[in-house]
């Protein structure tokens, strides 16, 4: 009887971890998969075309609400860079997509507590911090010029070619494409994309 009430709670723990570590994913994953399918690499270039800090602010935005795959987060860091966003700003972009989305804010917060999430958090935005001030310091007009060379060539990742697809839907109101059959299929398929590429 006690061996069975042992596996009974050790099943319950197992389970609850594992719906506390689900949800945050499925969350973070819709909301990134909204983002990208009503936000098209084109107007999140415009919107990063300087180094100042209203755009380092905007890419820390748009990272905070994308995939927290990596590989995602490098390709369409160079996406948006290829489409005329600057080099510093794509940069902060990558980091704030790596270390600052939501789901993993959300599981911090579930397993390790909110002192932990708000450390990782701060550290995240003082690193974009840093890397605009220390490229506004040292990056110089050649080194970019070096780095959309490189960039043009398209040479990709394994696993990182979904990322630089834009099958953002155009066209209409914020509300209008996500509620459409387009921006609902959008959304799903970067769901699942997104889904895959991580877990």
């Amino acid at each position: 009887m006690q061996i069975i009430t042992s596996l009974g709670q050790a099943l319950f723990t197992s389970f609850s971890m594992f719906w506390e570590i689900l949800w945050p994913l499925i969350l973070g994953f819709t909301l990134s998969g909204i983002v990208q399918a009503v936000v098209s690499h084109q107007a999140m270039a415009r919107t990063l075309g300087c180094d100042g800090p209203k755009c380092l602010t905007f890419a820390t935005l748009f990272g905070i609400a994308s995939s927290s795959c990596s590989y995602a987060a490098v390709a369409l860091a160079r996406s948006i860079f290829q489409k005329g966003a600057s080099f510093v700003s794509a940069m902060a972009f990558e980091l704030a997509s790596t270390n600052l989305v939501i789901e993993l804010g959300i599981i911090l917060t579930v397993l390790l507590g909110w002192q932990f999430t708000a450390a990782e958090f701060t550290g995240g935005i003082l690193m974009v911090i840093f890397i605009g001030v220390l490229f506004r310091l040292t990056l110089t007009p050649r080194l970019v010029q070096m780095a959309r060379a490189q960039a043009e060539k398209g040479v990709m990742g394994r696993m990182e070619g979904h990322a630089a697809m834009d099958m953002s839907v155009s066209g209409g109101s914020f509300f209008s494409r996500l509620f459409s059959g387009r921006g609902f299929t959008a959304v799903s398929h970067f769901f699942v994309m997104d889904w895959a590429i991580s877990c």
